[in-house]
């Protein structure tokens, strides 16, 4: 586990100033425990308790700020001075609590402080061996010494075997719930990274999808539209060189009009409003606005015409839009287009057709347009098909489910 890695959201790195006052406590009860004592006599206690007082700044110069570090590495690692510093420190306070506890079996209340720093800054293994070696060698040690009777031997090292137990197996759970909770949050981070990642790329998806958007409604309006005018100023010019002024101001009075247009159409994009013709208008209504700014363009409507969802009618717009214009581009501004949208019960079909020069969808590329169109269909969960071969025509068929019938 990796405490300094997680030090701002790690529960038992922000106690120790709990442990500094646990660690006094159990310092002070234990000096008091030997003082008190009614054997040995009061030069053997004394060493004793002599022997405890540099505990106290021991820990607080060198243990405090171990316990405080992250968990030691392997020995290849560049974290192994920190490991060796750990142990001259335990070795330190072996050195002060094992001859104190061999005097005095009081003193042995001081492992109630050491054996929680042993699992706190070394590995589990050499973690063990302190441990073990903080219960029995003191008992073995005062049991050598002083020699005593075999009720007191027996009850001492019975104790400092339960002790054992305890510690090592109160130790090693306790160790197991940190090494979880460290990798619980290491988890946690790597989902909140993802998380961040994902927002990242749906924040990209979205103004990806956004400038994908923004092009299919510029090529659908304003590039159309200026298709429109540079096909109706060629036709002017012509009509200006064989003097047909009639006509040359028919379409003059139409580039108006698709100029106009056009600025309207610049301005519900710009607002992301609905399409100019549908402001306010029926979906046959804006088709045959449609309509009349192409001469030779033809709208039939079938089925009880009613409201529909504003995306239905601006796919069945923009696909007319887009059929339209690719019959003037391609079939010839002379050639007869017919337009029929259909209200079904469940459905809204609308198909574009002209007799114009066709083409092989299979050998040809069909363009951004179709491509586009195929796209809003798509979106909005229709279908678009086109039909031609050369000398036959082209018709562009686009179908959207309703799901609902008349309303």
């Amino acid at each position: 586990m990796t405490r300094g890695a997680a030090r701002d959201v790690d529960a038992w790195d922000r106690t120790i100033r709990l442990w500094d006052v646990y660690f006094a406590v159990v310092w002070a009860a234990t000096l008091a425990f030997v003082l008190g004592a009614e054997v040995p006599g009061w030069p053997v206690r004394l060493v004793a308790a002599l022997l405890l007082v540099p505990l106290v700044p021991w820990y607080l110069s060198v243990g405090r700020a171990l316990i405080q570090l992250d968990e030691p590495a392997e020995p290849t690692e560049p974290a192994e001075p920190a490991e060796r510093r750990t142990m001259r420190y335990l070795a330190g306070v072996m050195a002060l609590f094992l001859p104190s506890a061999v005097l005095v079996g009081e003193v042995r209340l001081m492992t109630f402080a050491l054996i929680p720093q042993c699992f706190m800054t070394l590995r589990m293994r050499r973690a063990l061996i302190a441990v073990t070696v903080i219960n029995l060698a003191p008992v073995a040690g005062w049991a050598l010494l002083w020699r005593p009777a075999a009720p007191d031997l027996f009850a001492n090292s019975l104790s400092a075997t339960v002790s054992l137990v305890f510690s090592v197996v109160i130790g090693s759970w306790v160790v197991r719930i940190i090494e979880q909770s460290a990798e619980r949050a290491e988890l946690i981070a790597e989902l909140d990274a993802s998380r961040h990642e994902i927002s990242r790329l749906s924040a990209a998806h979205g103004a990806l999808a956004e400038r994908e958007r923004m092009a299919r409604e510029i090529h659908d309006t304003l590039a159309q539209g200026f298709t429109s005018l540079l096909m109706l100023v060629q036709a002017v010019e012509a009509e200006l060189d064989q003097h047909d002024l009639p006509q040359a101001r028919r379409h003059l009075t139409l580039m108006d009009e698709t100029a106009r247009q056009n600025l309207a159409e610049a301005r519900a994009l710009v607002a992301g409003g609905a399409p100019a013709d549908l402001d306010g208008a029926s979906l046959p209504d804006a088709l045959r606005r449609l309509v009349d700014r192409h001469a030779s363009a033809r709208l039939e409507v079938t089925g009880p015409v009613r409201p529909l969802p504003a995306g239905a009618e601006v796919v069945v717009l923009r696909s007319c839009q887009e059929g339209l214009t690719n019959a003037r581009r391609h079939a010839g501004s002379s050639v007869p287009v017919g337009i029929r949208l259909a209200y079904e019960e469940e459905s809204l079909t609308v198909a574009i057709h002209d007799d114009g020069r066709g083409f092989d969808p299979d050998a040809v590329c069909t363009g951004y347009g179709l491509a586009g169109l195929r796209a809003r269909a798509l979106a909005a969960g229709g279908t678009a098909t086109v039909r031609s071969a050369p000398g036959a025509g082209t018709t562009v068929t686009v179908r959207l489910p309703l799901g609902g019938g008349p309303r």
